[in-house]
C-alpha cells in the first residue's frame, strides 16, 4: 500500500468571507473604527457597517485560510480546519478554498438567516492601502474539538494556529488538543499572534506557549514588542531569542527579521511597484515562509520567499494571490 504523502501545513483558523470596499479616513471615524485594526462586531453592527459601505467585492478570506491558500499556490500540500454554515457564504468559502487545492472537509452548521451564519469580515481599504476590518465571526466562533481532523493533523509537517481563534473558549481547547496531536506525530507547531488586541487579551497565555508548545512564532513589530512588554523592536528581538523558538517578525516596508538559534537575520522586503491593499500581507508572508521551511529552504531564504508572496498580494485588492506564486519564486532564484 502506497504511503499517503505528508502535508506541508495544516492551518487552523476562522473561516471568513471578506467583503471589501474603498473608504476614507473620515468614514472610519464615523463608524468608530480604529484604522489598521480588526474589531469583532455582532450581527447588528455588521449589518449597519455594511449598509454604509460603497460598492463591495466579496472574496474568501480568514487569516489562516489565506496562508493555506498561499501554500497551495506555491505548489505545497495544505489543509485548513475551520467552521462554516450551510449558507451562501459557507458554500462560497468551501468552493473557493477547495478550488485552489487546499483540503477542507467541514461538517457545515445549519444556517439560520440573521442568527446562524458563516463568518464574514468587512474590510475598508483607505487610499494609503491600509485596511480596517470589522469581523462578525458567525459560526467560526463555535470552532471546537469536533472540527479537528485527525487525518490531517497526524499527517502534517507543521500545524499553524491563528491567534484570532484564541478569542473563543471552545477553539482554545481545540487548539491545545491540536498542539498535543501535532507533537505526538512529530510535527512542529506555529502560532501567528494575529493582532495587537489578541496579544493584549492573551499575552500571558501566548508567553506560556513559548515554553514548550511552539516551535515557530509569527508576529509583526508592534505585536512582538507588546508581547514582551519592551520599549523597542531590538529589545523584543533579544527577548524572543532567549525562548529558543524560531521567530518570524515582519516590519512592513522595512522587511523582516528571522530569529534563529544562530541569531537574528534581517531580510529586505520584496519590491512592489504600487501598494494597493495590505490585506493578507502577513498571511501570505507566513505562507511563503512555511512553504520554504517545509521544502528545504533555510529560514533566511524562507523569509525571502515570504517577502515575494507578500509583495504580490499587496499589489492588488484582496487577500489571496492572483499571480503565479511559484513562477515568482523561481524568478527570484529560490526554486528551480
Amino acid at each position: 500500500m502506497d504511503e499517503i504523502p505528508r502535508l506541508d501545513v495544516v492551518a487552523i483558523g476562522n473561516a471568513l468571507v471578506d467583503v471589501l470596499a474603498s473608504a476614507k479616513d473620515e468614514d472610519l471615524t464615523t463608524l468608530d473604527l480604529i484604522k489598521g485594526t480588526m474589531a469583532l462586531v455582532d450581527h447588528e453592527r455588521s449589518e449597519s457597517i455594511y449598509a454604509s459601505m460603497g460598492p463591495t467585492t466579496e472574496a474568501s478570506g480568514g487569516s489562516a485560510a489565506n496562508t493555506a491558500a498561499g501554500i497551495a499556490a506555491l505548489g505545497g500540500r495544505a489543509a485548513f480546519l475551520g467552521r462554516v454554515a450551510d449558507d451562501q457564504f459557507g458554500q462560497a468559502f468551501t468552493h473557493d478554498i477547495r478550488s485552489i487545492g487546499v483540503a477542507f472537509d467541514p461538517t457545515p452548521t445549519k444556517a439560520v438567516p440573521g442568527k446562524v451564519v458563516t463568518g464574514h469580515c468587512l474590510v475598508l481599504v483607505t487610499d494609503d492601502a491600509e485596511r480596517t476590518m470589522a469581523t462578525h465571526l458567525g459560526v467560526a466562533s463555535e470552532f471546537a474539538s469536533s472540527d479537528l481532523h485527525d487525518g490531517h493533523l497526524s499527517a502534517s509537517q507543521v500545524v499553524y494556529l491563528e491567534g484570532y481563534l484564541w478569542e473563543q473558549p471552545t477553539a482554545k481547547v481545540a487548539m491545545r488538543e491540536a498542539i498535543e496531536m501535532a507533537h505526538r506525530n512529530d510535527a512542529a507547531v506555529a502560532l501567528s499572534v494575529s493582532d495587537p488586541f489578541c496579544v493584549e487579551h492573551h499575552r500571558r497565555e501566548f508567553l506560556d506557549l513559548l515554553t514548550g508548545d511552539l516551535e515557530m512564532l509569527f508576529a509583526n513589530e508592534d505585536e512582538i514588542t507588546m508581547l514582551f512588554d519592551v520599549p523597542d523592536f531590538d529589545a523584543a528581538v533579544d527577548a524572543v531569542s532567549e525562548t529558543g523558538v524560531l521567530a518570524v517578525l515582519t516590519r512592513g516596508a522595512a522587511g523582516s527579521v528571522v530569529v534563529t538559534a544562530s541569531g537574528p537575520v534581517a531580510v529586505p522586503a520584496g519590491p512592489v511597484e504600487r501598494v494597493v491593499d495590505t490585506t493578507g500581507a502577513g498571511d501570505l508572508f507566513a505562507a511563503g515562509f512555511l512553504y520554504g521551511i517545509t521544502n528545504g529552504l533555510t529560514p533566511e531564504n524562507s523569509a525571502r520567499l515570504g517577502s515575494v508572496c507578500a509583495s504580490e498580494v499587496i499589489s492588488h485588492v484582496g487577500a489571496r494571490p492572483q499571480a503565479d506564486l511559484r513562477a515568482l519564486a523561481v524568478a527570484s532564484g529560490l526554486f528551480a
